[in-house]
């Protein structure tokens, strides 16, 4: 599912704090990403349209089995490449910034490719 480079943000963020802290608000994805409430209000609104996230009566965020799908992918192509860049040489902050980019924009075929590279295949 292509849902551009922002949805696939809030994504990887609630999968993030979903993690982190078991329960997930709008006001906590807010505060994460730095951005405004109306700003991440909007995204969770398309994000339940599109069946990625539910909300229950207290205004808690689940990912779906799908959008825990997609939410994976991304953040497993973040850690991949933070760690590729890391290793290369970059430092922390600048391949945290890099990984970011380069998640959204490889194909599947040539992420997979790299991982078999590397030897982190499955």
């Amino acid at each position: 599912m292509n849902l551009g480079k922002s949805l696939e943000d809030y994504l990887e963020t609630v999968l993030i704090l979903q993690n982190k802290q078991g329960c997930v608000r709008s006001v906590d994805i807010a505060c994460h990403m730095n951005f405004s409430k109306p700003s991440v209000c909007h995204a969770v609104k398309v994000l339940k349209e599109k069946g990625l996230l539910t909300m229950d009566a207290k205004g808690m965020l689940y990912l779906t089995a799908t959008g825990r799908e997609c939410a994976e992918k991304i953040y497993e192509r973040h850690q991949f490449f933070t760690e590729q860049l890391v290793a290369a040489g970059v430092d922390e902050a600048t391949a945290e910034q890099d990984a970011c980019r380069i998640e959204h924009a490889i194909s599947d075929t040539s992420f997979r490719k790299l991982k078999e590279k590397v030897g982190k295949g499955q």
